[in-house]
């Protein structure tokens, strides 16, 4: 399954993330937002018109990392992602 992963190689959390994911091999595509502004663009707009980020919005925060599941579905839960490659 692949996953796509929108965050930061600034970010602990996205590095994280990106190990725990490798480590259950993951097929992971990396959108990195510090290098890439198109990258940023599309996940500000993600991170604007989501019901999941309003307690982000309120709180001044990023909401990395991510993650994009090939469905489309976007979440923050890595433990739930995690979940699907179990067994």
């Amino acid at each position: 399954m692949k996953v796509t992963v929108i965050g930061s190689h600034l970010c602990p959390d996205t590095l994280y993330a990106l190990n725990r994911l490798s480590e259950a091999k993951a097929e992971i595509d990396f959108k990195n937002l510090s290098a890439s502004l198109p990258d940023l663009k599309v996940y500000l707009s993600l991170r604007q018109d989501s019901p999941a980020y309003a307690d982000i919005r309120e709180n001044g925060g990023i909401g990395i990392p991510c993650l994009v599941l090939e469905d489309g579905t976007a979440t923050r839960d890595l433990d739930a992602v995690l979940k699907r490659f179990a067994g």
